[in-house]
């Protein structure tokens, strides 16, 4: 676990984490509940939906808080979307720290038990929190890992590239590439130039898009081909 956090308010009234040891926040200062929904939610899940997928396999990098996971929980109801979700998180938040978060205050749908349970609940083991919402949260290293599945929608919420540069190398997003189905699409806040080069190298189809609040740009990758 990590032991070097602080909650800090960001600019939306939502919490986030801070953490010395990375020198980092885990989400943005401007709005960590407007930059999960505006990056990942609206840029991934409604992405997709648009397309109208009824299933969607999405994997995160970068657990966490938890909220992109919440979010995704609470998007499934509204859009009657099945959805499997799988994180994958090396260092857990302690419950000294995830059971203060507000999340669950600021979301007119928002539930504290339903989002503590995506702390609470075992590691390594498929959970089933609604007809349209099945989760499991891996305790491992991107680096090391090995995919056992395919996805239709990555989430990149790792620490930013100055502070955690392994984890947006190109062996890592080789791997990432090669778990997405075709037509899947990787969703980040990181706009780097030397990222989107690397991705575009890969075999990506960039998508420049609109950041949230005072970002100007973030990210969507796409595979090619056709989902099946």
């Amino acid at each position: 676990m990590i032991d070097d956090l602080k909650i800090i308010e960001t600019s939306d009234g939502s919490h986030s984490l801070e953490s010395s040891k990375y020198k980092a926040s885990y989400h943005s200062l401007q709005g960590a509940i407007e930059e999960s929904m505006h990056v990942f939610m609206s840029a991934g899940i409604y992405y997709k939906f648009q397309q109208e997928v009824k299933d969607l396999k999405i994997f995160e990098m970068g657990f966490g808080t938890g909220l992109n996971a919440y979010l995704a929980y609470l998007s499934s109801k509204q859009f009657n979307l099945k959805v499997d979700y799988t994180g994958i998180e090396l260092h857990p938040v302690p419950p000294s720290s995830y059971l203060t978060l507000n999340y669950h205050q600021l979301l007119k749908t928002g539930n504290q038990e339903a989002f503590i349970k995506f702390h609470s609940s075992e590691w390594e083991k498929k959970h089933s929190f609604s007809p349209f919402f099945s989760f499991k949260k891996l305790q491992a290293d991107l680096t090391s890992y090995v995919f056992e599945s395919t996805y239709d929608l990555i989430f990149y919420d790792a620490f930013a590239p100055s502070s955690q540069p392994i984890l947006w190398e190109e062996d890592i997003h080789v791997k990432l590439y090669n778990a997405l189905n075709p037509g899947g699409a990787l969703v980040t806040y990181c706009a780097q130039g030397k990222f989107k080069r690397l991705l575009k190298q890969i075999g990506y189809e960039l998508q420049s898009l609109n950041g949230p609040s005072r970002k100007h740009e973030m990210t969507r990758a796409v595979k090619s081909g056709k989902a099946s």
